[in-house]
């Protein structure tokens, strides 16, 4: 609780190591790890976790050209970012340490946190699905002992691989009613839609159990960005193209696709993907609706759905009061979650709350929604 609000931060990551993994794979899948060590990468120095632990990485895309440069660096990733805190978490939070990361909480005044897996997810690139779908189970078996340490304060999610339905529905129900678990993110890759009705039972699954959908974009694992293969090979461009527009094609295929219609009850939000484009995506989509077609029989306008009640999307602090004024002007204030990004680079911990009740403008109840209604709403309830 921070200043007599709680507060839940609605995007916040884990990153466990190959190693913390490995524990929880099932008997009959071990010898199958052998398969994964070209893609064990050693942790970086400043990296959380220890020095002889590793990260599972597949296909990862380097950056290696600087605006205004003719020619990319070789010694130029693209990865490096500058530290946004004034201080760095403790360590272990990203995968064995959940008393340190708790601790971090309560500096900032969190009371909840959803935690969303980084980069090793990237196993989806690899062409075998059961390879995917074996550390997706181990993923989910550590999320309940890391996250049932402190089972009031740590939240996760089901990852749901599109390439395996069953076996995505199958991990829906044998998670779907634990006090861990509260939404269900899908893995799609690059050549899923999310409107194709063969992710159906995924979305029929999380409704049975009352469990949001949630959307995260990511940078560095395909399906990258708009242009990706001609972005010229720098990160400041695909950045700041690669959340939003993720976001944009995730939502938009969503509700043109009839999903909220054929599950009345499923509720549906991006993370960590700004919110500013909202009101303007909103509208193209009424447009284009109108314009082109090429969706399923809507029963609403596709800007309805975004405020209908069961559409939540997480802020980004950079984006500012004024941004935030202005598309709750649009859309209300039941639909924005705060959201801190910790413990990754882009948040200001152990600020990050504090940065939000720097908002002056804001009412009290409308503060109150954002650090905490909305996403209690949205997540499922323990």
């Amino acid at each position: 609780m921070r200043h007599g609000f709680r507060v839940y931060d609605s995007d916040t990551h884990v990153l466990p190591a190959a190693e913390i993994l490995e524990r929880y794979v099932d008997p009959e899948f071990r010898p199958r790890l052998a398969e994964l060590a070209p893609y064990r990468v050693p942790i970086r120095r400043g990296e959380d976790g220890a020095a002889d632990r590793h990260y599972y990485r597949v296909a990862t895309k380097y950056y290696r050209r600087i605006l205004g440069e003719a020619e990319p660096r070789d010694n130029h990733s693209g990865r490096e970012s500058r530290w946004r805190g004034s201080k760095l978490p403790r360590p272990g939070v990203q995968d064995d340490d959940a008393r340190n990361r708790v601790s971090d909480m309560d500096d900032e005044g969190t009371d909840v946190q959803f935690l969303i897996p980084s980069s090793w997810v990237s196993i989806v690139g690899l062409a075998d699905p059961t390879l995917e779908c074996g550390m997706i189970r181990a993923f989910h078996r550590h999320m309940a002992d890391f996250c049932g340490q402190f089972p009031t304060r740590l939240k996760g999610l089901i990852m749901a691989s599109g390439r395996a339905v069953d076996d995505a529905v199958g991990e829906i129900h044998r998670w779907g009613n634990s006090s861990w678990a509260v939404a269900v993110k899908p893995s799609l890759g690059t050549d899923i839609p999310a409107d194709h009705p063969s992710l159906d039972p995924i979305w029929r699954a999380a409704a049975e159990h009352g469990l949001p959908i949630v959307h995260h974009s990511s940078t560095w694992n395909p399906p990258y960005y708009p242009g990706y293969r001609d972005m010229w090979d720098n990160i400041f461009l695909g950045r700041m193209a690669s959340h939003p527009w993720g976001a944009m094609r995730f939502v938009a295929s969503f509700i043109g696709g009839g999903v909220f219609d054929r599950y009345p009850d499923l509720r549906m939000g991006v993370l960590e993907c700004g919110f500013g484009w909202l009101p303007f995506w909103g509208r193209r989509m009424d447009e284009q609706y109108e314009y082109v077609g090429s969706t399923a029989a809507l029963r609403h306008r596709p800007s309805e759905y975004l405020t209908g009640g069961r559409f939540f999307c997480s802020i980004e602090h950079q984006e500012g009061e004024d941004m935030f004024a202005a598309v709750t002007g649009f859309f209300g204030d039941d639909v924005l979650m705060y959201a801190s990004d910790y413990p990754h680079s882009e948040c200001q911990f152990p600020e990050s709350v504090d940065n939000i009740f720097a908002w002056g403008s804001l009412r009290p109840d409308t503060r109150k929604k954002l650090l905490w209604d909305n996403a209690a709403r949205f997540f499922k309830s323990a």
